[in-house]
């Protein structure tokens, strides 16, 4: 326990283990995905996929344990949902922070499979990471700006595609696909300069999420909606390591996507893509109710 420490003592501590950790699941990760590489399409390369994805998850693992065992963490965990690691799940989650991911992974632990989710291109390039992400096929997202976008209108459909090739390399493993909805991490200038009607979230854009769902199929078992409240507010990574984060909410149901969701043309049916754009905008009202709720609740319990 670190508790005692200043908190960039601790931040520093916590950083080198991460970077150790990080260096020495690497080596076996960066092995298998070389073996990926020469292993043709087909069942045993969806085992060596399954390798792969097994290492990453001790690797995450290791992690959690450093955060559980060092620093003065409560976690408040409501999980309402059964999940089993040869399953294939998707989630949709509020997002604020890169401590999000690491909320997840412990939420789940290894009670179900190991996370993939979308991730800009350019993050390829983070040293050690990117071409770990690469090899475990997280998709790669390119954004274009609305200047790009109007010159070059086939463009619009690039991030749709590669959701597309994603999905199929899913399609015969277990797989827990993870979306931020909002696409992008909540800040009042954001929240502000979108306009959204929500109080605690972003727009939902549900683009990405329908295009999955159509391309996994029904095999999906289920849809894990998670709400993640920071009673005391959200905060950068640093403070997560320093142990300025104290205490962590998160909430998970299981829910049961409707079967009509599955079939329609989200691209070229504008009745289906408002239908699923209402689905998605109640399931996304009802979240930012709840936020609102546990958030008086904390602060009741706080009293």
């Amino acid at each position: 326990m670190l508790g005692f420490l200043p908190a960039p003592v601790r931040g520093v501590i916590m950083a080198l283990l991460l970077i150790v950790n990080t260096l020495f699941w690497a080596v076996p990760v960066y092995v298998m995905i070389f073996v990926k590489l020469l292993t043709p399409r087909g069942p045993l390369r969806d085992g060596v996929s399954r390798i792969t994805a097994a290492l990453a998850q001790h690797w995450a693992m290791v992690n959690v344990w450093f955060v559980d065992t060092l620093l003065p963490m409560r976690w408040d965990l409501r999980i309402d949902a059964e999940t089993s690691p040869q399953g294939q799940y998707l989630v949709c989650a509020n997002h604020q922070t890169w401590n999000d991911i690491l909320v997840l992974i412990k939420t789940f632990g290894r009670k179900a499979p190991f996370f993939k989710f979308f991730i800009k291109q350019e993050l390829i390039w983070v040293p050690v990471l990117g071409l770990a992400w690469w090899g475990l096929d997280y998709p790669f997202m390119k954004r274009y700006s609305k200047e790009a976008l109007e010159k070059n209108p086939g463009l619009r459909g690039k991030d749709l595609e590669t959701t597309r090739a994603a999905c199929e390399k899913y399609r015969n493993q277990p797989a827990m696909i993870l979306n931020f909805l909002e696409g992008t991490r909540f800040t009042a200038a954001k929240h502000a300069r979108t306009g959204s009607p929500y109080v605690h979230l972003l727009k939902p854009k549900s683009g990405g999420f329908a295009f999955t769902l159509s391309a996994l199929g029904e095999k999906l078992n289920s849809l894990l909606d998670v709400t993640i409240v920071y009673p005391e507010g959200a905060m950068g990574f640093w403070d997560f390591l320093a142990g300025r984060v104290r205490h962590v909410v998160v909430e998970v149901r299981q829910l049961t996507i409707p079967h009509e969701l599955y079939v329609g043309d989200y691209e070229n049916d504008p009745e289906f893509r408002a239908r699923f754009q209402s689905w998605i905008g109640e399931l996304w009202a009802s979240k930012d109710r709840r936020i609102g709720e546990l958030l008086a609740e904390s602060r009741a319990s706080a009293r």
